[in-house]
């Protein structure tokens, strides 16, 4: 693994997130594997899709938040992180001003309580995952 998100293809819907979570190496795996399944148990009508060698989800009318497996961590990053309370602390090298987040080295450093009000915050932004006014 790199600094760099991975080669996969860009492609629409669980397949494709799922084969992209199963090749990378362990502990990338496990804990994109976590972040998953925590976002299947917070978020109803959970939409997936590879998108920049990263999984993207996504409810509604837009995509939320990715999560990649990088060289040392994996990163889950939420598009308009900047106005999640709290702001989520990392501010990602070329994801756009306003996306922050946070990077993993562990399962252990998921915190599911926090990840899951972000996640559930950044859904109901209009255009982003809400529904446009």
């Amino acid at each position: 693994m790199s600094g760099r998100a991975s080669p996969a293809k860009a492609a629409v819907g669980d397949k494709p997130v799922f084969a992209y979570i199963a090749s990378l190496p362990q502990p990338q795996r496990g804990i994109a594997e976590a972040v998953d399944a925590l976002a299947a148990k917070t978020l109803p009508n959970l939409q997936r899709s590879v998108k920049w060698g990263m999984a993207y989800y996504g409810v509604g009318d837009g995509w939320c938040f990715s999560c990649g497996g990088f060289a040392g961590d994996v990163k889950v990053m939420f598009v308009n992180g900047a106005a999640l309370e709290p702001a989520p602390p990392v501010t990602p090298v070329g994801m756009g001003k306003s996306t922050r987040g946070v990077e993993l080295e562990s399962v252990d450093d998921l915190d599911e309580s926090q990840i899951a009000s972000w996640m559930k915050q950044v859904t109901a932004v209009p255009g982003v995952g809400g529904k446009k006014r």
